[in-house]
This record gives structure tokens, C-alpha cells and sequence, in this order.
């Protein structure tokens, strides 16, 4: 999957598109983790039933610190897509295809698709899941650099 490669072992920081991830830099690892095995997940307040994406430490309706992981349906349908030509992120393919797209009844949201060319997606298309490793980053702890693994998600038009 590309993404933002790192030129000649150096490592671009302030142009990597992807979230830093590992315990030590985010209190969503679980989202990642999950993501790692595959799962759509995002959290639910246990206190006032509240679903948000992207995942929360806090419920943005209660304030509460109360959430728990649910997975999310794996197939949506696109409500509305672009292509993107000019001004693609380095590393992305041209054309960098993002979609508004509705899981069921649960929530609508923006996502890239990958796997889909030039007017290939339309409206009401659907689409599925995909979680891909991506590049890691090093992390500098005292002496000792690490490399971080990532992963992240994108959909795909399901074919018939």
C-alpha cells in the first residue's frame, strides 16, 4: 500500500498523512490494534449510548470516560466521491479517490478508496473495509530508536 515512504532512511515527519501510533503516543491504540486484526471499530459511550468516530477518550454528549470499543459494519455505499488530480499528497496515487460514505444505519463519513481508477466509483457503489500495514516510524526512547508498526484503513469498491 503506498503512502509516505521514507527518502534514502530519512524520515519525514511533517510529511507523513498517517496518525502516529503505539501506547506511548496515542489513547486510541485500540483502534489501531483492532485495525492490526482486521476490525472496523470505533467507541460508544456506556453511560449515554453515544457512537463516535473517530474513537474518544471522553463522550463528546456526557463528558463521560466511559467507552468501550464496537465494531463498525464492514460494507458502506458511497453517497458522493471525488478524484483528486492536482495536489496529491507524495507518495499517493494519482487519482487519490475520497467518498462520503454510509455504514448502514450507524454513520456517514469520509474515507479514501483505494483499489478503484479513474470514474470507476458512483454513487450508491458500494464498498468494503480494508485494513493495510503501513510505513513504521521511528521513535526515539532515551538512547534507543524503535520502529513503531502502523497500520491504517481505507475501503474498496466491492465487485460483483
Amino acid at each position: 500500500m503506498k503512502g509516505i515512504n521514507r527518502l534514502e532512511g530519512k524520515y519525514a515527519v511533517t510529511m507523513d498523512l498517517y496518525p502516529l501510533q503505539g501506547k506511548d503516543f496515542t489513547k486510541i491504540q485500540p483502534f489501531f490494534d483492532n485495525l492490526k486484526e482486521g476490525r472496523f471499530t470505533t467507541t460508544k459511550c456506556s453511560k449515554c449510548e453515544k457512537v463516535s468516530y473517530p474513537p474518544r477518550v471522553i463522550c463528546p454528549e456526557c463528558l463521560s470516560e466511559e467507552l468501550v470499543y464496537i465494531d463498525l459494519p464492514k460494507e458502506g455505499e458511497v453517497i458522493t466521491c471525488v478524484e483528486e488530480e492536482i495536489g496529491v499528497p507524495i507518495g499517493f496515487e494519482v487519482p487519490l479517490v475520497l467518498a462520503i460514505i454510509k455504514l448502514g444505519d450507524v454513520m456517514t463519513f469520509i474515507s479514501r478508496i483505494i483499489n478503484c481508477g479513474r470514474g470507476e466509483l458512483k454513487e450508491g457503489a458500494k464498498v468494503r473495509f480494508v485494513s493495510f500495514p503501513i510505513e513504521p516510524f521511528p521513535a526515539e526512547f532515551g538512547k534507543e530508536t524503535l520502529e513503531i508498526e502502523r497500520y491504517y484503513f481505507a475501503f474498496e469498491p466491492v465487485k460483483d
